[in-house]
């Protein structure tokens, strides 16, 4: 079988590394694919946006599944328009992307259905947000309604914070804000596959959101990941399923816009159980990073079988027993702007060290690689348990020399103590 995946970031790498060991793939194009990804698949000059010229290239070379990776397609209806056109797509309508397209759909839906979730205003002015603030006591979580690339939320210690992070969001014109009490406990990942009705648990992780060693100063799109995440044990993520997961994709299905793919809920794991964070409609990425290295399982096939409406008759995920850790490697001036252009050495001797190197921000400037993004590589490592799968991840990346690179040092810290 042949397949197109879409996206071209670390979390695509993770994927078509996985991808191009099922004994089903024929041919693996990426679009547009990097540096890394070209090692497993065709890259292409192709368009997401393009749906006529993506669709064209599908009936021109024989595609049995499109794989979307990253978010902006899914909610801009390109497994629509592919579906549309008799192209089995493992990712979800436009309509089910709203879940990660739009905040407030989906703390409205939580709402609907008793889905545990913090309290919440959703505003559509600045004014109506700043009044909003009144009802929350501080800190308060200030969201951007729409796709901010993981990076659009704003933890606010003062009201001052809170009112400069809503007067950023209503910059812009159109600008909508979602406020939300904030919650205490361990967060967690949980990703869930599902072909709109059969539930599939595939893993767990822990991200690290913040720049910074020992969680500070802003977010970003991840600094590192672990899994799995051994705070969500068997009974907190049967419970995640049962009150959170299961209702919503009972929701959707209902409002005849059935959820495929890919969920991955966002859990806070407070003292009255679990709540919903945030979902996504995609693979984490880092959390991608660290899943794919413990999938034993063929990736390919469980993807075909969500796609195609046959996950009750898939065999259920393997895992292996380890720990699998990632560590990115940033550019200087992230999460602002980064740093592009630095040349990265060292990559075939960290991987040498067994470490799985996944391109994120990378282009090739003739024999060399350079970096294109803020977040550059993503270093994976396994271990026996979490403090082995750190030592061989900081072994590997401390091999790799990017000028003015950086990365944090603490991956893992609230598993290993």
């Amino acid at each position: 079988m042949n397949v197109l995946l879409i996206g071209g970031g670390g979390r695509e790498h993770a994927l078509a590394w996985k991808l191009a060991q099922s004994p089903l793939l024929a041919t693996l194009y990426a679009a547009p694919g990097n540096p890394g990804i070209a090692h497993h698949a065709l890259c292409v000059a192709l368009d997401p946006a393009d749906h006529d010229a993506v669709i064209a290239f599908c009936a021109a070379h024989d595609i049995g599944l499109v794989v979307v990776g990253p978010e902006a397609p899914l909610v801009a209806g390109l497994a629509d328009a592919l579906r549309a056109a008799g192209t089995p797509v493992f990712g979800p309508s436009a309509a089910a992307a709203r879940l990660e397209g739009s905040k407030g759909f989906t703390k409205q839906l939580c709402a609907r259905e008793a889905i545990p979730t913090a309290a919440f205003v959703n505003a559509a002015t600045l004014d109506a947000a700043l009044a909003a603030l009144d009802r929350f006591g501080l800190p308060v979580v200030v969201k951007a309604d729409g796709l901010a690339a993981g990076k659009g939320v704003t933890i606010a210690a003062t009201r001052a914070e809170a009112e400069a992070a809503l007067a950023a969001i209503f910059a812009d014109a159109g600008g909508s804000a979602v406020i939300e009490a904030f919650l205490t406990g361990p967060e967690a990942s949980l990703f869930i596959l599902t072909d709109g009705s059969t539930i599939v648990p595939l893993g767990s992780a822990q991200d690290h959101k913040r720049v910074g060693d020992g969680d500070t100063g802003p977010n970003t799109g991840g600094m590192g990941a672990y899994s799995p995440a051994r705070v969500l044990t068997p009974a907190l993520e049967a419970a995640a399923i049962d009150t959170i997961v299961a209702p919503t994709l009972r929701a959707m299905a209902a409002a005849g816009t059935p959820f495929s793919g890919i969920l991955y809920a966002g859990l806070m794991l407070t003292d009255q159980g679990p709540q919903l964070i945030e979902y996504n409609v995609r693979f984490g990425d880092p959390e991608c990073q660290v899943l794919m290295p413990r999938l034993q399982s063929d990736l390919l096939a469980l993807m075909l079988a969500a796609a195609t409406g046959q996950l009750a008759a898939a065999p259920p995920p393997v895992f292996a027993d380890e720990t699998a850790l990632t560590v990115v490697l940033a550019a200087a001036g992230y999460p602002g702007t980064p740093a592009t252009g630095g040349e990265i050495t060292g990559v075939a001797a960290a991987e040498a060290t067994g470490a799985i190197v996944f391109h994120a921000g990378t282009r090739a400037e003739g024999d060399a690689l350079v970096a294109s993004g803020g977040r550059v590589l993503a270093v994976t490592a396994l271990g026996a348990s979490t403090a082995e799968a750190q030592r061989r991840a900081y072994a590997a990346i401390d091999r790799i020399a990017l000028p003015g690179g950086f990365c944090r040092r603490d991956i893992g810290w609230r598993d290993i103590g």
